[in-house]
């Protein structure tokens, strides 16, 4: 099945002449108040909060609500979220796949490219023969017959304990343990300090890549494949209702260096992530006035200067 995406004026989700509106055409009353869903990811969490930040900007109410991966997409089939930053394709593709054949959930660009997302090991783990999933289960007792996920419900954990009951490169045995994204790194912290063998769940981006020296495993492509992409999905017709709105989510895209700077100071510094991504925005305006080109306040006024102006740029 080919994913449909949309763009500003597409010929596909976004084909209506409001898209192309003048740019001092008002926002709809019933698009001024916009919801979002943050899965608890630090990167969703700061592409959420950067974005945030530029719609208050432009006059918007937004409320970021969090939520697991699969109660997002129902969420947002119900009509109860708009927007979600952190679609990681191929990884959920499983999850989402359903939505957008029955057309309530719809694309409408891509935020990120070039990200990674399957079982890490650390280097010296590597290093003493642990090179793919099908290594694993060799050290199964230096490993406690243990595989580090994320947070309960997650797609990439479901996927691992697939692995497991159907004993798939003899993972028969091994448990998945799953909580947090913070509590798996704990883990990850503690074994690489004392050099102990640990297997988890990684990606990039993430200042765990700078922190410690890591080695992505092949044998897993089936369901994380290689590197991937990070989509933008919004429900069913807010693009067509919304087109201000859908024109900046179209031209809005991030990189692999921001969101590792920021995420690094979430995790290591201890930022507030509000902060962390003003910050971040006051430096670097030059990265992101091109996500405003066409789009306006609320009011109908032109998107840039109102964004400054509150920052105070």
């Amino acid at each position: 099945m080919k994913i449909k995406t949309t763009s500003m004026c597409a010929l596909t989700l976004l084909a209506s002449s409001a898209l192309c509106a003048p740019a001092s055409a008002q926002v709809a009353d019933a698009c001024k108040a916009v919801s979002f869903s943050d899965v608890g990811w630090t990167d969703i969490t700061t592409t959420t909060a950067t974005t945030k930040h530029i719609l208050e900007g432009l006059g918007y109410e937004v409320d970021v609500k969090i939520l697991s991966v699969p109660v997002t997409f129902a969420s947002m089939e119900s009509d109860d979220v708009d927007i979600f930053l952190g679609n990681w394709m191929p990884a959920q593709k499983g999850a989402i796949q359903p939505y957008l054949d029955s057309g309530e959930i719809e694309v409408v660009g891509t935020n990120l490219t070039g990200t990674k997302y399957t079982l890490a090991v650390p280097a010296y783990t590597y290093e003493a023969g642990l090179k793919s999933f099908g290594d694993i289960h060799k050290f199964r007792e230096e490993l406690d017959a243990k595989i580090y996920g994320i947070e309960p419900g997650n797609e990439g954990n479901g996927y691992l304990v697939s692995l497991t009951t159907e004993n798939k490169h003899d993972l028969e045995g091994f448990e998945v343990v799953e909580s947090s994204e913070q509590g798996m790194l704990a883990m990850v912290g503690r074994a690489y300090q004392k050099e102990e063998p640990i297997v988890f769940l990684g990606w990039e981006p993430h200042p765990m890549n700078a922190n410690y020296d890591l080695k992505y495993l092949p044998g897993g492509e089936e369901f994380f494949g290689g590197e991937g992409i990070v989509q933008t999905v919004v429900r069913k017709g807010y693009a067509e209702e919304c087109p201000n709105m859908a024109k900046l989510l179209a031209n809005q895209t991030f990189t692999l260096p921001m969101e590792n700077q920021i995420m690094g100071e979430i995790l290591d510094d201890g930022a507030d992530p509000a902060d962390a991504t003003e910050a971040w925005l006051k430096a670097n305006p030059g990265e992101w006035e091109g996500w405003l080109e066409g789009v306006t306040t609320v009011d109908g006024e032109p998107g840039l200067d109102a964004v400054k102006a509150h920052l105070g740029l």
